[in-house]
């Protein structure tokens, strides 16, 4: 297959660690060919399908020189037989004109992975809320009052923006409800930005759990991601420790249900986020945690990506 990889810069990629990076490796390995290019490159005119300024690329297997590009070139998105799209967050503005710069490449007849749709549908922390049989109590709100009210009830909550990412954002209030009228301030905008605020999960310390959906179906090991220290967030990127584990009974009661509603959507690869027995979050443009699973179980995750891709590829083409 042609594949072309929609992405952050490649002098960005942390090739010991980024999914993105498996995934084509794993591609390259089966005989497959790999063009990148990042949202920017996309281009439609009227009269035209949707192209992109895209490198043909070769994994080297070099750790420094990691890669080997032709000329850049233009190219149509219906030439490649899948266009993965692997744009890390922040989900702004520019990325949802990518998705509708996307859509319309599959009108032409593009195969797309995650469905353009599907990822404007699912914001990563609302789609919690259409499965509340699996989730703690919650609350979405701009008002102050509401958060007061929710904290009153619950005592030690987490509150976060909608649009962060990493863990970026994220403020625990205790029982003594310190700060929690300036936190709210500052996340909130005084009213004019929606928060979500949720029960502390003391499970946290035990990790937050990413628990990855791939066809549909859960893989069978989790990256738990441990707070350090007198840290909060367990995220990677705010320090927490990953810690490869089996998927516990929960999970998989967990990834087993939402699995198949997500595929059937469009959603080829998910990561759901599960603290206890609790979903936090469902993240759909850019799951990671690939190879930290491969390095510590030896569960290679993108060979079950590949095959999933070649079969949902396949399947466009019948």
């Amino acid at each position: 297959m042609k594949l072309l990889f929609i992405a952050d810069p490649l002098h960005s990629f942390r090739i010991y660690k980024d999914t993105t990076f498996a995934m084509m490796r794993e591609a390259q390995r089966r005989g497959h060919t790999l063009a990148v290019c990042e949202p920017q490159h996309l281009t439609w005119q009227r009269g035209g399908k949707v192209t992109a300024r895209v490198l043909d690329i070769r994994l080297t297997g070099d750790a420094e020189a990691w890669y080997e590009a032709h000329p850049e070139r233009s190219a149509v998105l219906t030439e490649f037989d899948a266009v993965l799209m692997r744009k890390d967050p922040p989900f702004d503005s520019e990325y949802f004109y990518a998705t509708h710069l996307l859509e319309q490449a599959e009108r032409d007849g593009a195969r797309v992975f995650n469905k353009p749709r599907a990822l404007r549908d699912h914001p990563e922390k609302l789609a919690i809320m259409e499965f509340p049989q699996f989730i703690g109590p919650t609350l979405v709100t701009r008002e102050a009052a509401d958060i007061q009210r929710f904290h009153a009830e619950h005592k030690d909550i987490i509150l976060k923006p909608l649009d962060g990412m990493g863990g970026m954002g994220i403020f625990r209030v205790g029982p003594d409800g310190l700060n929690l009228g300036s936190i709210t301030e500052t996340l909130n905008r005084h009213g004019e930005q929606s928060v979500m605020v949720q029960k502390f999960l003391p499970e946290i310390v035990d990790g937050d759990k990413r628990v990855l959906l791939i066809g549909g179906k859960p893989v069978p090991f989790c990256l738990a991601r441990i707070p350090q220290g007198s840290e909060v967030r367990g995220n990677l990127a705010a320090g927490g420790k990953g810690v490869a584990r089996p998927l516990s009974a929960r999970d998989w009661e967990i990834g087993e249900a939402l699995g198949p509603i997500l595929l059937a959507r469009g959603l080829l690869l998910a990561g759901v986020d599960v603290i206890g027995d609790c979903v936090t979050e469902i993240n759909v443009t850019s799951p990671t945690c690939f190879q930290e699973i491969f390095d510590q179980t030896g569960c290679n995750v993108a060979f079950l990506f590949v095959d999933a891709l070649e079969a949902a590829a396949a399947a466009h083409q019948r």
